[in-house]
């Protein structure tokens, strides 16, 4: 039969695991921000570097969307882009810049479900498609450079 605890014994508990619990959270608190920053401005240096290669999967997707500028010169265009705006992410005083970039692309690659909803949807407007629910993951992009935004002025 194992042993009461005392409320002593409880209290002693409660209290390490509020140590271990504030140690934690401080730890993430101080690392969340520059790991989202690097980890978001290397997927913007890969992504944009696949377009870059012409081995992007995307490539197809973004030609049939801007279908008035050739693909040969929108898709390597667009993949400097995302290249800039990873390295900017990478250094942290070009972070605003990055952000900035970023921002003004970012509507650009919500157009397939305007102008190729039989290639976004499944059914319209619920069911993604995969090529849909790569364009979906932008909303997680965006939610990260606002919370890397959000930090800039303190960084400083």
């Amino acid at each position: 039969m194992a042993p009461e605890l005392s409320h002593s014994d409880l209290d002693s508990y409660r209290d390490r695991f509020e140590s271990i619990d504030e140690t934690i959270a401080a730890g993430m608190s101080r690392w969340s921000i520059p790991v989202l920053r690097v980890s978001l401005g290397l997927v913007f240096v890969w992504f944009g570097a696949l377009k870059l290669l012409d081995v992007s999967p995307a490539a197809d997707l973004v030609a049939a969307t801007v279908y008035v500028v050739p693909p040969e010169l929108f898709v390597p265009v667009l993949g400097a882009w995302e290249v800039a705006i990873g390295l900017c992410l990478l250094s942290p005083r070009l972070t605003r810049v990055g952000i900035l970039l970023l921002f003004l692309q970012m509507p650009g690659t919500f157009l397939p479900f305007v102008v190729l909803p039989d290639v976004t949807f499944a059914t319209v407007p619920y069911e993604l498609t995969v090529e849909g629910q790569y364009i979906v993951k932008n909303l997680v992009l965006i939610g990260a450079a606002l919370a890397i935004g959000g930090t800039v002025r303190n960084s400083e």
